[in-house]
């Protein structure tokens, strides 16, 4: 090739467009469309047009609110408002004074307690649920023990026992939203009470206004987690003759003739349930001021409870968590040990039969195998999702687009899990889909595209608070220094994350490997999830077999947590411990 041919073909070169690199704000904006946009919006629009997804023959209809806001539709959605409002005030009513004696207080063993918390937390629902049905229920383990609950079993069995398991799984919600607001009020305003002749009691009725904000908060969100839960719907008010509206919109998707216009227009009234307790908290907080943090402010010191106070604190507190976790928990374990559990048999005998047909039938192991690979998938994939759009929230200047995927991410943590699921099963299962050559409707692998969208929304809103308390300055000074920008994240970001990264791992493990709405509904055929296996078992009187994988499930759970913890200290420099938990200290 000549001299002139080259240089032709370096002017070339040289003027060719360079093509544009997609930035993070276009490829985390694309990512969430398809994950939480398309098969929402979707779903939720064939409310009122069914025949733009051959739904119907109508293009614009009211027909589907008719139906969800008459007859056994109306009922249910009335029942949830009903359980949502009891199970938040009762979830608040506990969760206030545990957080005051947590944070104010000398209380005896404040950080097991705040262990509890989280392990309530991560506890699903229907497995709460079901450990107190297999203690209380007719021929359950205390009848079989010879104890007749019938008063406690008439109350477990209606509104009062579904309002008091969804409040119990309400308090950490409300505990948190609590204890966040607690460090910033300071002591001047009990220091005043006290001074103007108040007593401890009158000190706290000062203060307790103040937290008005947290309180509502609080409120908001456990209405919202209780009337979107389909966990304790599925199981104890179901069994109860108490039908939810999560189970509604579950029965018109999961039988024939599938009904998505009836199911789209339940989980639009779901949403108005939430948007309503969402203004109610803006309303009652409308043109006051609760701004009491200022240079002024003086820190709080733990009261010092006399020895009565503390033994009847300590006496309440370990009561709730013995009423919270111990009874379900006990109610499981001795379930699984129990002989023909479920069937006209009688007797107490003690035996771990159920545990040895567990392990060695593989229709009841495989499933505990296909979750536990599942959860490993879907963890890392969230994980390594949630911290570039972790990091978008936080920029200074995110944008409209920014913003806007903000505002679905938040939209997405309130939803309900089924409603997304229902908007998979739509979306997926169109012919238009189909055309284009994606078939993934019936497959492991859309069920864990459910899962890793309902994980992330939660999971990318944890990160957001230890990245944005992240400088810019550490990653530029690092780019300074010859560093990429790849480089720059592992030698400066991970270290400083690397304990929040590890938690939002083995959060989304243990949601996953148990998590049931999406499970129930996008399960491929012939491969059951972990919690579907288990809800099978129930359902053919199976109780003990079933409760059996409760236990090893958890179990399970527990240990993957305590490797990744020893593999985390073991294996990770020093540094990067002490790191985190200066910032953990904080």
């Amino acid at each position: 090739m000549s001299e002139v041919a080259h240089a032709a073909i370096g002017r070339a070169r040289i003027s060719a467009p360079a093509l544009p690199r997609p930035s993070l704000t276009g490829v985390m904006a694309a990512l969430l469309g398809l994950l939480l946009v398309v098969p929402i919006g979707a779903f939720l629009l064939v409310a009122v047009s069914p025949r733009l997804f051959a739904q119907g023959s109508s293009w614009i209809t009211l027909s589907s609110f008719k139906d969800a806001l008459s007859g056994p539709s109306l009922r249910a959605l009335a029942d949830t408002g009903i359980v949502g409002l009891g199970a938040a005030l009762l979830a608040l009513a506990c969760a206030l004074p545990l957080a005051l004696l947590v944070d104010r207080t000398n209380l005896l063993g404040r950080r097991l307690w705040q262990l509890g918390v989280w392990a309530l937390l991560l506890a699903p629902s229907y497995l709460v649920a079901l450990g107190w049905e297999r203690l209380f229920e007719p021929g359950g383990v205390l009848a079989r023990a010879g104890v007749e609950p019938t008063a406690i079993r008439g109350l477990l069995y209606g509104p009062a026992g579904v309002i008091g398991v969804l409040g119990i799984k309400g308090v950490p919600f409300a505990f948190l939203a609590v204890s966040a607001a607690l460090p910033g009020l300071g002591a001047s305003f009990e220091h005043a009470a006290r001074v103007h002749g108040a007593g401890r009691l009158r000190s706290l009725r000062t203060v307790i206004p103040i937290l008005a904000p947290a309180l509502w908060t609080a409120l908001a969100i456990v209405f919202a987690e209780s009337i979107s839960d389909f966990g304790v719907a599925k199981t104890l008010a179901y069994t109860s003759g108490y039908p939810l509206a999560t189970f509604s919109l579950y029965t018109a998707v999961d039988n024939e003739p599938i009904q998505f216009g009836l199911a789209a227009a339940i989980g639009c009234t779901l949403v108005g349930l939430a948007a309503i307790a969402l203004l109610a908290q803006r309303r009652a907080m409308r043109g006051r001021s609760y701004q009491v943090l200022s240079g002024r402010s003086r820190p709080h010191s733990r009261h010092t409870m006399t020895p009565f106070a503390h033994a009847a604190a300590l006496a309440g507190v370990v009561a709730f968590f013995a009423v919270a976790i111990g009874v379900p928990v006990f109610g499981a374990i001795s379930a699984s040990l129990l002989k023909d559990l479920g069937t006209l048999q009688q007797g107490f005998g003690l035996t771990l039969e159920n545990y040895s047909r567990v392990l060695s039938s593989s229709s009841l192991y495989e499933p505990l195998l296909y979750s536990l690979r599942l959860a490993v998938i879907v963890s890392f994939a969230v994980t390594a999702l949630a911290v570039p759009v972790a990091r978008l929230l936080t920029r200074r200047s995110i944008g409209l687009v920014g913003r806007t995927l903000d505002m679905v991410l938040l939209g997405a943590v309130a939803l309900p899990s089924i409603v997304m699921a229902a908007g998979y099963i739509l979306v997926y299962n169109l012919p238009v889909v189909h055309s284009i050559g994606v078939a993934l409707y019936g497959t492991t692998a859309l069920l864990a595209v459910g899962y890793v969208a309902g994980a992330l929304p939660n999971n990318a809103r944890i990160l957001v608070g230890p990245l944005a308390q992240l400088h810019d300055s550490l990653l530029d000074g690092a780019r300074t220094h010859g560093a990429t920008a790849a480089g720059a994240w592992r030698r400066v970001a991970l270290p400083v994350l690397s304990r929040y990264i590890v938690w939002v791992w083995l959060y989304c493990f243990a949601s996953t490997l148990l998590e049931l709405p999406i499970s129930e509904l996008l399960y491929p055929a012939g491969q059951f999830p972990l919690s579907v296996a288990i809800a099978r078992r129930l359902e053919a009187y199976d109780f003990a077999g079933g409760t059996a994988m409760e236990v090893l499930a958890v179990l399970g759970a527990l240990l993957v947590t305590a490797l990744v913890l020893g593999s985390y200290r073991l294996l990770t420099p020093a540094g990067w411990r002490r790191v985190g938990e200066a910032r953990a200290a904080r």
